[in-house]
């Protein structure tokens, strides 16, 4: 990657493409850093499809967004990435209705929740993190390819995948559970993803870029919804004062995602994250993961099981492993 900094101020960060940043797909945008990111290229003239598991709660986010930005070009679409079969309905819905996709945006998660299953029967963390966005991007990669100019995917990881690990013998958590485990464990699939995508396309001299990205601690509602889930009180206050004291907004958070989609000079393979303590807070810049999330081999098993897995094929020429 490169050895530059990117650090930026928050002024500058949603102004990479101008006002000419054209058609983004955000996954999880009714709340959260979803919603962020959804108002902040929407003010900055992207008409953003709202993909959204409930569609009256995106609903509801855009009327919010709107309430703000007379001028938001905005489309709620029902996207349900514990369910496959969501996830290819919402591509085909999404591609007989757009010629074009310059960004798409991998945002939506949850995290340390207990263990439960999608509907294809996958661990929901791995499922639902990764996985799905997995096989949207791989639904989606033909628009954005045919799209003129450059396009990029960005995926949203976590300061957490230091913690995680691929265990493939175990990879749906069957024989040993733990929520931060396999919430590190999906965010590390996140992370070494994008990367695998980014060497797939420069290898086939492709325009689209893959990029990662990551917004620190921020304070949202995927903190709550573990410990709520989990019924633990302690837990909960545990989060509630972390938030409180550690964390920076939600809007702070959602810059690294804006600035990864939208600047210029971001190149793929690169992943971007809030250059403060512990890269928990702070403005976006480009940062080093770990050294387990740069490792092409594994990197090269997870993408066939994850085609496997969900029965999505990057067959594309240009994405064929070298």
């Amino acid at each position: 990657m490169s050895e530059r900094n990117n650090s930026t101020g928050s002024a500058d960060v949603a102004g990479g493409f101008a006002d000419d940043i054209g058609t983004v797909v955000v996954t999880g945008a009714n709340s959260g850093l979803g919603f962020e990111v959804t108002k902040m290229l929407a003010e900055r003239g992207a008409h953003v499809v709202m993909a959204c598991r409930s569609t009256q709660r995106g609903e509801e986010a855009k009327r919010k967004i709107e309430a703000d930005l007379p001028e938001a070009s905005l489309v709620v679409h029902e996207l349900d990435l514990a369910d496959l079969d969501s996830v290819a309905a919402f591509a085909d819905w999404f591609t007989s209705t757009y010629d074009e996709l310059h960004v798409l945006c991998n945002n939506a998660g949850v995290m340390a929740i207990p263990r439960k299953e999608t509907e294809q029967g996958f661990e929901y963390q791995f499922g639902v993190n990764y996985l799905g966005h997995f096989a949207l991007t791989g639904h989606l990669l033909p628009v954005l390819n045919r799209t003129p100019g450059e396009t990029r995917v960005v995926t949203q990881s976590s300061v957490a995948h230091r913690n995680g690990e691929i265990d493939f013998d175990d990879l749906q958590g069957e024989q040993s559970y733990s929520a931060w485990g396999a919430y590190g464990q999906s965010k590390l699939a996140d992370l070494i993803f994008a990367y695998e995508l980014d060497r797939r396309l420069r290898s086939a001299n492709a325009t689209v870029k893959s990029v990662a990205c990551h917004p620190g601690w921020a304070a949202t509602n995927l903190q709550r919804r573990g410990p709520e889930q989990s019924g633990s009180r302690l837990r909960l206050w545990i989060m509630q004062l972390a938030n409180a004291v550690i964390a920076q907004s939600a809007e702070q958070g959602a810059l690294a995602m804006v600035y990864a989609a939208t600047d210029p000079d971001i190149e793929g393979g690169e992943y971007v994250g809030p250059d403060g303590f512990r890269n928990m807070r702070g403005t976006p810049e480009v940062q080093e993961s770990s050294e387990q999330s740069y490792d092409v081999d594994t990197a090269q098993r997870l993408w066939e099981v994850s085609e496997e897995l969900t029965g999505v094929s990057f067959d594309q020429p240009l994405l064929a492993a070298n």
